[in-house]
């Protein structure tokens, strides 16, 4: 995702989303878009510009980030790789607005395990195709190679401690980590939103009328599964 002009060297990040991945996060980054909240940073944007997984590789690696240089241009920040960062990004922002995107625990684990932690949870090697389309990847993209790595140095072991594939603990991860945010961030500064409640809490949250047009409704499993051909087939012919 290009930033427009007008938008660039701003460090202005007005709503941080802490909720995990697949809990709704592409319905609301289109919403907040919407709503005149963005650009809106988002794993889509990372994996769209593949330099960003290597700023996201070092900060899981543990060197110092600049947070301001990560989101120039970008109004509001959801998803992962941030959202493993939210007290940080709290902190760097103190008068952002925090919005906890939450969901039913195990229907969460069923879409993350089928998407986001397909790659870790897959036994035995990729069939001989998947190796020669990564094989291509990493000679063409080889910023987009790193995807795997920086996954794990952000998420899988930052979050999970390696542990995505013990589907009880994953699920006592996310329920813990809803209550420490609710526990950390002050009630008005802070929503805990299921996106089935649609516009009515997100616009009286963020002070802004409700649109005319519905929610947006993405299939976030669907979209992560029809999108990833595509994704690196651009990044076979085109290197980006």
């Amino acid at each position: 995702m290009d930033v427009p002009p007008e938008h660039r060297g701003e460090h202005d990040v007005k709503v941080i989303g802490a909720g995990f991945g697949r809990t709704g996060t592409a319905a609301l980054k289109a919403a907040l878009e919407l709503l005149g909240q963005g650009p809106c940073y988002h794993m889509s944007v990372v994996i769209e510009e593949p330099h960003r997984i290597r700023q996201w590789l070092d900060i899981g690696e543990g060197r110092t980030p600049d947070w301001d240089e990560v989101f120039t241009g970008f109004q509001a920040t959801l998803d992962w790789p941030a959202a493993a960062y939210w007290r940080e990004l709290a902190g760097h922002h103190p008068d952002a607005k925090v919005i906890l995107t939450v969901r039913d625990p195990q229907r969460w684990y069923d879409s993350v395990g089928a998407t986001v932690f397909a790659g870790a949870l897959a036994k035995g090697p990729p069939p001989p195709h998947r190796r020669v389309i990564r094989w291509l990847v990493a000679r063409r993209a080889p910023d987009f190679a790193l995807y795997p790595r920086m996954a794990r140095a952000t998420i899988v072991d930052r979050v999970f401690d390696g542990r995505v594939g013990d589907r009880a603990y994953a699920v006592e991860v996310f329920e813990r980590h809803v209550a420490e945010v609710r526990a950390t961030i002050p009630p008005d500064r802070l929503l805990v939103f299921d996106i089935r409640e649609g516009w009515a809490p997100l616009c009286e949250f963020l002070a802004v009328p409700v649109p005319a047009e519905p929610f947006p409704r993405v299939n976030e499993r669907a979209a992560f599964r029809r999108g990833r051909f595509g994704r690196q087939l651009r990044l076979i012919l085109l290197g980006r």
